[in-house]
């Protein structure tokens, strides 16, 4: 495995990173198992482990597996989500994060998280109220560096200036959805996240799994998740055409999907790590097997005329977009104010 700075915090990580959000109760339940899948990517050199304290149990599977190689790992996690029914358990208020992290700690069973990140942008609260509860976690060193998730650009540019004029600690990375079908990030937010040196984990490379060539156009979509819960982008035509274009692509070139998915992602100068989500095993081996790929200039040239530069394909569901776009009230005037006359 090669090394890549996450920013210009000086920490060094792989540029593949273990999603754990599928080793629990929110995927594989077997904890041995994810267990084992942990230890796995680390005797292969991943040195970078990925979770949230709203992924199940997905922390206290992490924390298990790195006793005795705590050392070796850079560990992060999330905050924001309810993990329970109380309304004031998630969010990024000083009130939440003051206790989120001494839980998170706990489940990790470790003394200090190296990136403690905002899952989603919390509009109810202010953003210093945010980062000056963050900073006193930095100073007191139970978290090394603190990130963001889902940022729009917009929002990374207003937290690192106010970050310059409160004098807090600054987020150090951004962790956006990210890969071939799903390249909006292309235009604004890796751009901006290289000018004030932000690092940039992905998740999603495998677009949420339409990537693995096992959903096809024409051919019924037997997802487990799409049918729990169904998930437009499984089904969507579009995405799936232009599945099929880089399902011939892959076989011309002689390169697996999914390789060709992952290594697309880390070939962009602002992308430091991808998260790798495997629920299984086999996806982890599937995974470790396409680390040596590399993307000539005319692959990328090829994936370039499949899906352009800055643009994406349909959506997936899980994307953040903001209240802006989710709640109707924000986007529609009055009905009397409706009209020029």
């Amino acid at each position: 495995m090669q090394y890549r700075t996450l920013g210009r915090t000086g920490i060094k990580v792989t540029p593949y990173a273990l999603g754990a959000m599928m080793l629990g109760s929110l995927g594989n339940p077997d904890r041995q198992e994810g267990i084992r899948i942990i230890h796995r990517a680390l005797d292969a050199g991943i040195n970078f482990v990925d979770t949230a304290d709203r992924y199940g149990d997905s922390e206290e599977v992490v924390g298990e597996a790195l006793k005795g190689r705590r050392d070796e790992v850079v560990l992060a996690t999330k905050f924001w989500g309810p993990v329970d029914d109380d309304i004031n358990h998630r969010g990024a208020s000083r009130r939440w994060i003051t206790e989120a992290v001494e839980r998170s700690l706990r489940r990790l069973q470790t003394d200090h998280i190296d990136l403690y990140q905002l899952h989603r942008p919390d509009p109810d609260t202010d953003i210093d109220e945010t980062l000056s509860a963050l900073t006193d976690l930095v100073r007191q060193g139970k978290v090394r560096a603190i990130g963001t998730s889902s940022m729009r650009g917009s929002e990374i540019v207003e937290a690192q200036w106010m970050s310059e004029r409160r004098g807090f600690e600054r987020f150090r990375t951004e962790q956006p959805n990210y890969s071939i079908l799903d390249r909006e990030i292309e235009r604004e937010i890796l751009p901006v996240a290289e000018r004030y040196g932000m690092g940039t984990l992905v998740y999603s490379p495998l677009a949420g799994g339409t990537l693995t060539g096992r959903y096809r156009a024409g051919q019924e979509n037997d997802n487990f998740r799409s049918a729990r819960t169904g998930m437009r982008h499984f089904r969507d035509e579009r995405r799936l055409a232009a599945v099929e274009e880089l399902v011939a692509l892959s076989d011309e070139v002689g390169v697996k999907l999914t390789h060709l998915a992952m290594a697309f992602v880390i070939a962009h100068p602002a992308v430091t790590s991808a998260i790798a989500g495997a629920r299984t095993m086999e996806q982890l081996e599937d995974t470790l097997a396409g680390v040596d790929v590399a993307l000539s200039d005319e692959i990328l040239d090829r994936i370039d005329q499949i899906v352009a530069p800055g643009e994406s394909i349909g959506a997936m569901d899980m994307v953040y977009r903001g209240p802006e776009v989710a709640d109707p009230i924000l986007r529609r005037r009055a009905a009397a104010q409706r009209s020029a006359a």
